[in-house]
């Protein structure tokens, strides 16, 4: 049976209707196999192996489905419907049936990682010539590759008139701004790529630079869409009901009404009035952040640019318009990139701040074509990744372009819209993902406890209500009532309080936050990963000497390199001109490395002119030359005539052709020519080790290394320099075709150049506290590995007696297997006793927890470069945990590498902070935990916090505030819940003798009390240094469970105390409106007025000596545990020095006191109480008290200093923690806590968090660390198990 016949089985058992009588022979057991076989296939993938990989299913619409949805939303009053909105996989399955991907209507979407969040999405039919936007459209096609025939046409007639323009049907879906096709070849749908992949440089040149037709631009466009990144801003309606169908909102609709119905009017007007006012805060909030983000994608979105049309005919148009294919002309004057371009010709200088938050001009040059010298330039498939200095990139800045006479400086567009980079950073804080935090999930985990606490009260109020004989209207209000009490309706308010008075206190020191529930996360950080150059040390670099080599020996260090005996040497002109310096508006700009090479040589820079350039077949080379000052020339002669002469003889070298720095390589090439001189030069620096391996090895120092060594070991950043003179055959015009490879060998070594890089002044001060607090500290840079030591060293990363393990791991080369060689620093060459002595702080490093004080402290650190961190997360990945765990330096790291080093930490359960100056350290910042960027140019958008100085000092005060906003949030939390239990424990007791709080007593707790205290209790600032130990990260814990749990028993048994004690008393009685317990005998002053009240209140038996209790027990009891919760110190400041607080619950006291020991009739009537003995009041009192001194005395003396510190012992959790010395304890103390600890199981426990478990196996392990001088080889993975065994080789 074909499979279409097999799927219209399926079809026909779903949803049945009159067929063949075939159909019907087919056995269950076959129509079960052949619906879960279709369910196999179809399930396919979009964005495979990408970060937003997804699973797709095809669903087609159900008529039958759709009506019983229909009935059931119906019968449900709308909440179907509800819930259908919030669960978009219920409802694709509950109105559709699962079809084919190629036949469906509707498709689900899955993301494959932790979250599992679903999406879905209408499938749209669009015409057109062809499926593949990159291929000519054929003009007539019958039929689509499934075998379904196309008709668009109605009738034959109008058929075979329109042959000739037949149209496929595409099929597609948006998502997240993205268009997904659908893919033939592949059965599933694809995004339709530009010209970034499978495009080989070639083709770009031959195939793609003469521009689009009309006719292929317009088929283009109907794919790619208008090459626009648009962030709409949704309407103020279309927010309304996207944040009032909130479930939050919803809930508090359905209390409202349930008040209401109840006749809580003043209570039920209260809760709506703070509903909208929450809802126009967020409104407002929401839109504005739209409205920013709008404003700065829309700025120069939209511009005119001209194009080329495939008849040579240059076109205007709009930005818009642009399609991959399209040719477009770069203005002289300079613009903003629209697009992602390839150059084709011509040079630009670009300012791209936007992408990687430094503002340094960037030097393209035209992408170079293969086919024209084959022998030069190997084809290969453009990248824009890989060929980024060939690449204008969208919102990029041109300030200015060069051009050849007689052609314009083009560029062929290779990705539109949200294809783009810039389009891709603005789809990711579109759509972030979810922040993932323990404190989030347990939330969830706590309501739905307080869910099954209100079902409880739900049943016993049905029941309670039935024996008592209470109308059914009664029994259904009141057991709703339970729920809404039990759920606090103002929780999520609550806890964003906290967050909220956190981020304003991070902006006042200069810490702007765009993802503020990160600062909760940021509470938890036990590790912080560090940039070096701009981050730990100064941002520029001051030249500290040159070395030179002559006849392959070392001359002595010279501090200044523009000496007269040195002007026309081969080191200074390699200085003047290996750089990529350039002057915008007459101002030298560029590398600050460079820029300061070159100032130090006292030389000038001149560039041609656009009228210059006009006159000739190429472009005109920037020229080098010595000032006046400097030029021997110019001391012998004064006179004017001379300086003619001096322009037209004197010493100038012209830089022919540019190979710029590359990142990968670690070097840059330059090839000038002096002037008058026939044969051209060879400049090249870069990495010391690697200039060495192209330089020929006799001009190379034998103790080249040993030299290096010392200056990298006291922090000098190190270059060198090296030159070759080419031969006389290459001219200028081989010279721009020849490959880089052949320059850039048998070099000549020329010497170096030693730079310095200071320690900011408050790094050392800065990396103490966090070391005092046990937060780890990484160093990840893109400097040398030695140079990073010596400042890790300097800072106090490494301390001098710590040992440091450089890890150099070698790819698999000619059948040998990876491997890696293990050698510690201080062995791989003497130190000299030149080499100076490190001070550097005594901070005590400690990467294991206190639980394991009786063994060896951590006395070493691994290091390793860039590529041996390649190497290792591939053919390494056992060890990877290992070496995240004690690796301290990562030189040499590439920015996709900073990422990988970030989830590597990640994985073994460490909470990553990452702080860079932002430039190449996006990817880093966006992944880490929480990312701070020391830059405020357009890259910290990518970032979660952006520190207004560029100071590492934002770290520890960032973590202060995230620590005081994460306790404040438990403080929240745990008092709402005990609000909700006090209150739920005070109605479920009223409710036992059918009575209820009253309507202005809810308001009063509510309004006076809680909402005041929860927004004042907040408003504790951080402690003012960072300890050693960490918050708890979820509030599914011992000592939160133990501290909710001990004070909801002390309320209930207090409340319960009150109920049952004044039942008791000699006067009691119940209540009617006769009563006088107080033994007033004036009770004339009662009108009818009030008899009225009084007859009304009878209904619902607010009025009674119970209710009265109740209500100054509980109404004290909020105020107790609200003192109780807000802790202050170690991670908050101490509740009394939060004056408004302070305030608050006073003045709550005193006034509570006050209508309680001194009744006011008028207060007492709004508050439906009645009149008690004073003796009783006095009885409250003591009641209270007692009630505030076992809360307090539990919280913070059996919690606090018993079972939080013995017990429930932090280091189960993983953390670190310093040595804090503690008094000797007595032989029955301690065994008071191992009796303690053995009675709660928490004794000896695993660790929870991965890096610590591994921590205590490695401590026990006496094959690790490596020793010295041992390699570790892998094997080639079996096919078994797919498994490297590790050898380790002495």
């Amino acid at each position: 049976m074909p499979v279409q016949g097999c799927l219209s089985c399926c079809m026909y058992e779903i949803c049945p209707h009159t067929g063949s009588s075939d159909r019907s022979s087919i056995s269950q057991v076959e129509k079960f196999h052949i619906i879960l076989n279709m369910e196999k296939e179809e399930k396919k993938y979009v964005n495979k192996a990408e970060e937003d990989e997804m699973e797709i299913y095809g669903y087609d619409l159900c008529r039958w489905k759709l009506v019983l949805v229909t009935v059931g939303v119906i019968c449900s009053g709308g909440f179907l419907l509800l819930l259908l909105y919030w669960m978009p996989q219920w409802r694709v399955k509950a109105t559709c049936k699962r079809t084919a991907l190629k036949d469906c209507e509707v498709v689900l979407l899955r993301t494959t990682d932790e979250f599992k969040i679903w999406f879905c999405a209408k499938v749209r039919i669009m015409p057109s010539l062809g499926a593949n936007p990159l291929q000519n459209p054929n003009p007539i096609v019958h039929k689509v590759s499934n075998g379904h025939a196309v008709h668009f046409s109605e009738s034959a007639a109008e058929e075979n008139k329109n042959d000739s323009k037949k149209y496929l049907p595409i099929r597609y879906f948006t998502h997240h701004s993205v268009k997904y096709f659908w893919n033939d070849s592949a059965q599933s749908f694809d995004v339709v790529r530009g010209l970034d992949e499978s495009t080989f440089c070639s083709a770009i040149h031959n195939e793609h630079s003469t521009g689009l037709t009309k006719g292929m631009h317009d088929y283009r466009k109907a794919f790619y869409g208008v090459n626009e990144i648009a962030v709409k801003v949704p309407s103020i309606f279309k927010l309304l009901v996207k944040e009032v169908l909130n479930p939050f909102y919803i809930f508090q609709l359905f209390s409202v009404i349930l008040w209401i119905t109840d006749e809580y009017h003043y209570y039920a007007l209260a809760i709506v009035i703070m509903s909208v006012i929450s809802i126009v805060s967020s409104l407002y909030t929401i839109r504005k952040q739209y409205v920013m983000l709008h404003d700065m994608v829309a700025a120069h979105s939209i511009v005119r640019v001209s194009v080329c049309r495939g008849n040579q005919e240059i076109e205007e148009i709009l930005s818009t318009d642009l399609v991959p294919g399209d040719t477009m002309l770069i203005p002289s004057n300079g613009t903003i990139m629209p697009c992602d371009a390839v150059l084709l010709s011509g040079t630009c200088i670009v300012n791209e701040s936007m992408l990687t938050g430094e503002s340094v001009p960037v030097t393209k040059i035209n992408l170079p074509n293969p086919s024209e010298y084959p022998k030069a330039v190997g084809d290969e498939i453009y990248s824009p990744e890989v060929h980024k200095r060939h690449t204008l990139f969208c919102g990029t800045n041109v300030i200015q372009t060069r051009f050849y006479t007689g052609e314009l400086v083009k560029a062929l567009v290779v990705r539109t819209g949200f294809s783009t980079a810039k389009g891709q950073l603005v789809r990711s804080i579109l759509y972030p993902k979810p922040t993932d935090f323990k404190l989030y999930r347990d939330a969830y985990l706590f309501l739905l406890s307080l869910v099954v606490v209100a079902g409880i009260g739900f049943l016993y109020t049905i029941v309670n209500s039935i024996l008592n004989e209470v109308p059914a209207r009664t029994i259904i209000i009141e057991s709703l009532d339970i729920i809404t009490i039990t759920v606090p309706p103002a929780l999520p308010a609550a806890m964003t309080a906290g967050i909220v008075y956190a981020q304003r206190r991070l902006k006042k020191i200069g810490i702007f936050c765009i993802s503020p529930q990160r600062i909760n996360i940021c509470g938890q950080l036990n590790l912080v990963c560090f940039d070096k150059t701009g981050t730990l040390t100064e941002d520029g670099l001051d030249l500290w000497g040159i070395q030179r080599v002559e006849n392959a020996r070392f001359l002595l260090p010279e501090e200044r390199a523009c000496s007269e005996s040195l002007l026309k040497s081969e080191f200074v002109a390699c200085m003047a001109t290996c750089h990529s310096l350039t002057k915008i508006e007459g101002v030298l700009s560029g590398d600050p490395l460079d820029l300061k090479m070159f100032e130090a040589i006292g030389w000038i820079l001149e560039e041609a002119t656009e009228e210059e350039t006009a006159l000739h077949n190429r472009i005109m080379p920037t020229v080098v030359r010595p000032s006046k000052q400097l030029s021997p020339e110019s001391k012998q002669s004064t006179d004017q005539e001379m300086e003619l002469f001096e322009l037209s003889t004197g010493y100038e070298i012209g830089i022919v052709r540019q190979f710029p720095f590359s990142s990968v390589l670690q070097r840059m090439c330059v090839i000038a020519r002096v002037l008058g001189e026939k044969r051209m030069d060879a400049y090249m620096k870069g990495a010391p080790e690697v200039i060495a391996s192209l330089c020929k090895q006799e001009t190379v120092p034998v103790d080249f290394e040993r030299v290096l060594e010392e200056y990298t070991k006291q922090g000098f950043r190190v270059i060198a320099l090296a030159h070759r003179k080419l031969e006389s055959k290459l001219t200028w015009h081989k010279v721009q075709t020849i490959s880089r490879d052949a320059i850039e060998s048998n070099m000549d070594f020329m010497g170096l150049i030693i730079m310095q890089n200071k320690l900011k002044q408050e790094t050392p001060a800065v990396l103490e506290d966090l070391h005092k607090a046990n937060i780890r500290t990484v160093m990840v840079t893109g400097d040398n590995m030695l140079t990073a030591i010596s400042v890790a060293r300097d800072c106090g990363m490494i301390l001098p007696q710590d040992k440091v393990i450089i890890a150099e791991a070698l790819p698999p080369k000619d059948g040998q297997a990876a491997r890696i060689n293990w050698h510690y620093a201080d062995t791989l060459a003497k130190c000299t006793s030149s080499s100076p002595a490190i001070n550097s702080e005594d901070i005590p490093v400690k990467l294991v927890h206190e639980s394991l004080e009786d063994l060896q402290m951590t006395k070493y650190h691994f290091a390793m470069n860039g590529k041996s961190f390649a190497v290792i997360l591939e053919h390494f990945q056992d060890l990877v945990p290992k070496l995240v765990l004690h690796g301290t330096v990562f030189a040499r790291m590439a920015p996709d590498q900073k990422t990988q080093l970030v989830e590597a930490l990640q994985n073994v359960d460490y909470y990553v902070g990452m702080c860079g100056d932002g430039a190449n350290d996006c990817g880093a910042l966006k992944r880490a935990h929480g990312g701070i960027s020391l830059s405020e140019l357009e890259a910290s958008v990518a970032s979660p916090f952006t520190s207004r100085t560029p100071s590492i000092s934002c770290v520890p005060k960032l973590i202060r505030e995230g620590r005081a906003a994460l306790i404040t949030s438990f403080c929240v939390f745990k008092f709402m819940a005990l609000y909700s239990i006090i209150q739920y424990i005070t109605v479920t007791l009223l409710y036992s003798i059918l009575s209820n709080l009253g309507d202005f007593q809810f308001l009063f707790i509510d309004l006076a009390i809680i909402l005041v205290v929860v927004f004042t209790m907040s408003l504790n600032p951080a402690w003012t240094e960072l300890v050693a130990r960490r918050p708890p990260s979820g509030l599914i814990s011992g000592p939160l469970l133990c501290s909710v749990l001990s004070q909801i028993i002390i309320c209930l048994a207090f409340q319960t105390l009150g109920f049952f004690w004044v039942k008791q008393q000699s006067w009691y009685e119940p209540w009617t409106a006769d009563s006088d317990a107080c033994n007033v005998l004036d009770a004339k002053n009662t009108s009818s007025a009030q008899h009225g009240n009084e007859t009304l209140h009878d209904e619902h038996y607010i009025k009674n000596y119970e209710n009265t209790t109740l209500f100054f027990i509980s109404s004290f009891q909020y105020l107790i545990v609200a003192i109780v919760f807000s802790k202050g110190k170690p991670f908050r400041q101490p509740c009394y020095k939060n004056f408004l607080f302070v305030l608050s619950v006073i003045v709550l006291y005193v006034f509570i006191f006050f209508i309680m020991l001194h009744p006011v009739e008028p207060i007492d009537a709004f508050l439906e109480l009645v009149c008690v003995p004073p003796e009783w009041r006095l009885r409250i009192v003591i009641i209270v008290i007692l009630n505030a001194v076992v809360s307090v005395l539990t919280e913070n003396v059996l919690l606090d200093m018993i079972l939080w510190k013995v017990v429930f012992n932090r280091d189960k959790q993983g953390e670190s923690r310093l040595t804090i010395p503690q008094p000797p304890q007595e032989t029955g103390d301690r065994c008071g806590v191992c009796f303690l600890s053995s009675l709660f199981g928490c004794r000896e426990k695993t660790p929870k968090a991965k890096y610590m478990h591994l921590a205590q196996e490695l401590l026990v392990d006496p094959e690790w660390p490596p020793k010295p001088r041992t390699t570790t080889e892998a094997k080639v993975p079996s096919q078994e198990n797919g498994s490297y065994q590790i050898i380790t080789v002495t």
